[in-house]
């Protein structure tokens, strides 16, 4: 292996920055399959980055599949092959990211409430309205429900019977739950935002109970853009205070393994 690496500017997180570097080289081909990198001392040495930073970068590596450890060896890059599903959000504190999470659940959610309306049995109706109440009353204890709201949706899922689906979803899980904390905590500062979801949630439960797939797909889906025009329409000091706070730890849950 012959790249020499810069070191880097602590702009964003170090492992992280290390990490899309040795992937950068990866990926280019730079560094083949076969490849044994240089020492975890050498490259915190290239870097200009501590030893514990560099074994971060490389364990989430690992994670993705571009490297492998060989007991007594070291590290080496791993045959190319189909990445797993990966997100790069550097920029996710920020009103216009959680907006794009909502948008990703917009396209999950609204068919995974067609499919619950078409399959849905008497104990997943009996489920989703016992997680409908749960929800309400945290919300009449003060709370914004969204622990609550997630178990919601979850339920939802389940009664849609799409292992895919469902696995889609829980690899995805980090990122929906903080962006429906996000949510939640903004539609908690105005009743009027909170009677909103209240109703667009009940619609959901009235078409899956009524086995109408067409009516949840669409109610679904209203009820994310209606998330979304709650985001734009949030105070600015929202942003500036919890809604940046309660998005920072999609950012500081990175990488996700699957």
């Amino acid at each position: 292996m012959t790249a020499r690496f810069q070191s880097i500017a602590p702009a964003v997180r170090l492992a992280d920055q290390v990490a899309d570097a040795l992937a950068a080289e990866v990926r280019s081909g730079r560094l083949s399959e076969g490849d044994r990198l240089p020492t975890e001392t050498a490259l915190a040495e290239q870097f200009g980055v501590s030893r514990t930073v560099v074994r971060e970068a490389v364990s989430r590596l690992k994670s993705l599949g571009l490297l492998d450890s060989r007991q007594g060896s070291g590290v080496y890059v791993r045959a190319a092959g189909v990445e797993p599903l990966r997100f790069e959000m550097p920029h996710v504190a920020s009103r216009e990211a959680v907006i794009q999470m909502v948008e990703l659940r917009r396209a999950l959610e609204a068919e995974v409430a067609a499919l619950a309306a078409e399959r849905r049995t008497d104990e997943d109706v009996q489920r989703i309205g016992d997680a409908i109440a749960a929800l309400h009353a945290a919300v009449e204890a003060g709370g914004n429900g969204a622990d609550e709201d997630v178990r919601f949706h979850r339920a939802i899922a389940e009664a849609a019977r799409n292992p895919f689906l469902i696995g889609t979803l829980q690899y995805l899980r980090q990122f929906l739950h903080g962006a429906t904390r996000v949510t939640r905590a903004n539609e908690a500062r105005r009743a009027d935002f909170a009677r909103e979801v209240a109703q667009e949630h009940a619609r959901i439960v009235e078409a899956i109970e009524a086995g109408d797939p067409l009516r949840a797909r669409e109610a679904a889906k209203s009820h994310m853009d209606n998330a979304i025009r709650r985001i734009e329409l949030a105070d600015p000091v929202f942003w500036q205070q919890e809604g940046e706070q309660l998005a920072r730890p999609l950012v500081e849950g990175w990488p996700v393994g699957g």
